[in-house]
């Protein structure tokens, strides 16, 4: 879909309308049971997992099993605001998963890929064009998720393990498809809906609303309300008591499964 993702390198404009006309029903469908999508939350995945200390992330060491943790997530990009973004999580010392779109993002903002790894940041997939992969051929699939993967591994020297779903629609068929490429989908517990608005303070108060300890926030840094909403976002659930992590330091000492759905 080149002329969306041409927009969205720019504005936002077209993911925002096609985002706006979805969001009820496609969001709706993802993350209730009514298509009776099996996730797994973090919590279970530590469990399972045992008591040993989590593993160290990029930012440092957490344990999640007794730290109050959340996971910072962004899609779609990199873009035009991402620099800004870095720099902000850079100086207030977050760690943020990094959910990326191929065409006319990746291969426009190769240097924002690569210092997203080097400031020890997770980047995972979001599919080269957006494709919504529900309603694609299993060829299709493979190739929307395996063009991200090795331009992000030529990029940073690490092939990603995460990838998100467009719209967060998935299947039994895109399952297994992720399993044989090694991958394993994440899904979100908070959403500000930033492809409707660009009132900062209103994307800001729609994450506080919904945080919870073992949350993953879904933002976008592509819409120009969502990056100047970040740092007092941070501000306001570090004075609640959180730690930002990735989504793996989230689940760590346990990992997410090829193939499996997480939430």
């Amino acid at each position: 879909m080149p002329s969306l993702t041409s927009k969205m390198t720019k504005t936002g404009t077209g993911f925002r309308a096609l985002a706006t006309f979805a969001a009820a029903a496609s969001l709706t469908l993802a993350l209730s049971g009514c298509t009776k999508l099996e996730t797994t939350s973090p919590s279970s995945v530590r469990n399972a997992a045992g008591t040993q200390q989590a593993r160290a992330g990029g930012l440092g060491t957490v344990d999640c099993a007794h730290a109050k943790c959340i996971a910072l997530t962004f899609d779609a990009g990199p873009s035009e605001n991402s620099s800004r973004l870095l720099d902000i999580l850079k100086e207030k010392h977050v760690p943020a998963t990094f959910f990326l779109l191929g065409k006319r993002h990746i291969d426009t903002y190769p240097e924002l890929v690569r210092r997203m790894a080097d400031e020890g940041h997770e980047v995972a997939s979001h599919t080269w064009t957006h494709k919504i992969l529900t309603d694609a051929k299993p060829d299709e699939i493979r190739e929307e998720l395996e063009r991200p993967n090795k331009e992000i591994e030529r990029l940073t020297g690490k092939r990603p393990t995460l990838m998100r779903p467009p719209q967060g629609r998935t299947d039994d068929t895109v399952h297994g498809i992720c399993r044989e490429l090694g991958l394993s989908e994440v899904l979100w517990s908070v959403t500000a809906k930033d492809y409707q608005t660009d009132d900062s303070d209103l994307i800001t108060e729609r994450v506080l609303h919904q945080s919870s300890r073992d949350g993953i926030i879904l933002l976008h840094d592509i819409y120009d309300g969502t990056v100047p909403a970040v740092p007092g976002i941070v501000d306001a659930l570090k004075k609640r008591g959180y730690v930002f992590v990735t989504v793996p330091q989230l689940l760590a000492p346990g990992k997410a499964e090829p193939g499996k759905v997480y939430r």
